[in-house]
């Protein structure tokens, strides 16, 4: 039993191997529960399981320490019911693959004895480049399809050049720019949408990412924790900060409070918790909800641990829950 007033999160995620400990949003979150005495544990999604109607996991306790070279030292492992937890955080990297679903269906079954966040129905529902289609309104000029005489058409209305992107992709993979007359422009099309098998984002070329960037907007519960820049590296559109993007300062603009105003009810309603959205010129780009990034980036950047924010938040619900 944890001393009364203290917590236990389960983190579902990748292998700790894969933590670099001054960028890594999850050890950031997990570092500060674990300042505030509560216990935090950690597992892969191929760890949580069914038995019956009973959701169990097979957890291993977490320490976590400012090491880049091990960061978080895990215990033996021990097998678990995940209905005795305070909390479940599922922070496992995209893609959204089969096992995600499956892991998805089985945290399902907590509803009603512990908080999860993301919610597993909501990451099912929130397809983080289709969730942002329900706003028209603040997209850029967008169609979905496979056909490339449908894309060539649309490169062509909107005046020449647009990007193209699997709707699958992650951290900008497979993000390409389709330049009217460039020889290019069919091979790209073909890769993308696996000649004409797979469906594909198509969006209009905002200009302003070669001398703005984009903007990460992180929401927890709705309401706004914070704002920062990523500018691409020279000659490159994507400004994801593990392919050559650099993290800079940046200001909410009248547009991004339209952008955070408009979508806040959907994600209450979905209950997705952390969230963090992708905006190039005052335009919604991208809803992340799998595993939000850059928390530590923007802590430096405006010099406050914003972690601290996101685990008042997260204990706030989860009392609530247990209620």
């Amino acid at each position: 039993m944890l001393p009364q007033g203290l917590m236990r999160f389960v983190f579902v995620m990748d292998p700790v191997s894969t933590v670099i400990v001054d960028e890594d949003t999850s050890f950031a979150l997990m570092l500060e529960a674990q300042a505030r005495g509560h216990r935090v544990d950690h597992c892969l999604a191929s760890d949580v399981g069914l038995r019956g109607r009973r959701v169990v996991g097979r957890v291993r306790r977490a320490t976590m320490q400012l090491d880049p070279a091990k960061p978080i030292i895990l215990a033996e492992p021990e097998d678990i019911d995940l209905a005795d937890v305070d909390a479940v955080f599922i922070r496992k990297d995209p893609p959204f693959t089969d096992a995600y679903l499956w892991l998805t269906l089985v945290l399902d079954h907590l509803e009603g004895s512990t908080l999860v966040v993301n919610s597993p129905r909501g990451l099912r529902e929130a397809n983080e480049k289709l969730y942002a289609h329900h706003f028209p309104e603040i997209v850029p000029p967008t169609i979905m399809t496979s056909h490339k005489d449908e894309i060539l058409r649309f490169v062509n209305d909107v005046g020449g050049k647009a990007v193209i992107k699997p709707i699958d992709g992650h951290g900008g993979e497979g993000v390409f720019l389709l330049s009217q007359g460039d020889n290019n422009v069919n091979g790209l099309i073909e890769a993308v949408t696996r000649l004409g098998r797979r469906n594909a984002i198509v969006q209009a070329l905002i200009p302003e990412i070669y001398d703005e960037g984009d903007k990460r907007i992180l929401l927890v519960d709705g309401e706004l924790l914070g704002v920062v820049g990523r500018v691409p590296s020279k000659g490159d559109l994507r400004s994801n900060v593990h392919v050559g993007g650099s993290a800079a300062p940046a200001e909410m603009s009248d547009a991004d409070r339209k952008i955070v105003e408009t979508i806040r009810p959907r994600l209450i309603a979905d209950r997705l918790f952390f969230v963090g959205l992708d905006v190039i010129g005052g335009k919604l780009i991208e809803v992340n909800v799998t595993s939000p990034t850059l928390i530590q980036q923007m802590s430096r950047l405006c010099g406050a641990n914003l972690s601290v924010k996101v685990i008042d938040r997260l204990e706030e619900k989860a009392r609530a829950y247990s209620i």
